[in-house]
């Protein structure tokens, strides 16, 4: 266990008869990003509160080690081995984006050359060195959530927890974060994530966890998430009435549109799936005008586990076409 920089067994907290989290694990080995999904309100930034010492967890917790320290014996072992960035902005906008910078410098009791040095080093990373210095107030929430994360960075924690960090980027944006997250993992940070958007656990996450009524409803990578659903298929479309009743006739197990003149098959999305499908299509002599395949997607996995509870608005996921 000792390659495991986050591990938390039976995290409990309870706010009156509100029960928050109720005896969840939590194991997250170094160097991995580990993304927690929940509905609203399903108590992911209260896991990241007590995590991060902000809170503390109800009796009847178990032990929590975070970066090698036990998280009730030692919290200042803990907070000097992480990084935390919240939903909200710790940003100072009275004052400019390096300043805020060589305040948390000066709070990491960093030596004023070497403060100047990492505060310019991640202004230019995170693309803010012709704005470092302007007042903060006068940044966008793209730019003031960059600034959150950098410097959340100046003592160089080898643990950060990221509390819906791209929240308010546009999608530029949201990709360049994801860049730079990918970049501290590769250098051995460990994170730990929260999100609102699935396609972004999706896209960087070693493995998930989705948080429901205040216990973990399943955990795993997103391919094995995505295996826990049923539901995939293939949609054939066709632009010929006649070529479409004839496929309904040769092909079996098939969900008829006769509006969209398309045809919905069980599948797996498998190379010899698809291959059958179109064998027995050439069989007939006949070809469809377009052939989709939709695989479950963790925006299924999600609402089949909340039973369809709000996380937030998703963007439509793109789907395998072959013409």
């Amino acid at each position: 266990m000792t390659d495991l920089a986050i591990a938390a067994n039976g995290l409990r907290k309870a706010y009156g008869d509100k029960t928050v989290l109720d005896g969840i694990d939590i194991q997250v080995p170094a160097g991995t990003i580990f993304s927690l999904l929940g509905p609203n309100g399903a108590g992911k930034t209260t896991a990241v509160k007590i995590l991060s010492t902000l809170i503390s967890a109800d009796p009847g917790t178990g032990d929590i080690r975070i970066g090698g320290h036990d998280l009730a014996a030692d919290p200042q072992g803990v907070r000097a081995a992480i990084g935390v960035t919240g939903q909200f902005s710790a940003v100072d906008g009275l004052i400019t984006g390096e300043e805020n910078m060589l305040l948390m410098a000066d709070l990491h009791h960093l030596p004023k050359s070497e403060g100047r040095r990492v505060a310019a080093e991640l202004l230019e990373r995170f693309d803010l060195a012709e704005a470092a210095k302007k007042p903060a107030s006068t940044y966008s929430g793209g730019m003031k959530r960059r600034l959150d994360i950098a410097m959340t960075l100046v003592g160089d924690p080898r643990i950060i927890f990221l509390d819906e960090p791209t929240t308010g980027l546009d999608p530029r944006s949201r990709h360049t974060m994801w860049q730079i997250i990918r970049e501290l993992v590769a250098d051995g940070v460990t994170v730990f994530l929260t999100t609102q958007y699935l396609e972004e656990a999706d896209e960087l996450a070693d493995r998930i966890a989705v948080l429901n009524d205040g216990k973990i409803a399943a955990e795993g990578t997103a391919d094995e998430l995505k295996r826990l659903i049923p539901g995939g298929h293939v949609r054939l479309r066709f632009t010929d009435p006649d070529a479409y009743r004839s496929a309904a006739s040769a092909l079996r197990e098939v969900t008829r549109d006769d509006e969209s003149l398309a045809l919905q098959l069980p599948s797996g999305g498998s190379q010899s799936e698809l291959r059958a499908i179109l064998d027995r299509l050439d069989a007939a002599g006949i070809e469809a005008d377009e052939l989709t395949v939709h695989t479950p997607d963790l925006d299924d996995v999600f609402f089949a586990l909340t039973g369809g509870a709000d996380v937030t608005d998703q963007p439509d996921q793109p789907k395998e076409t072959v013409r």
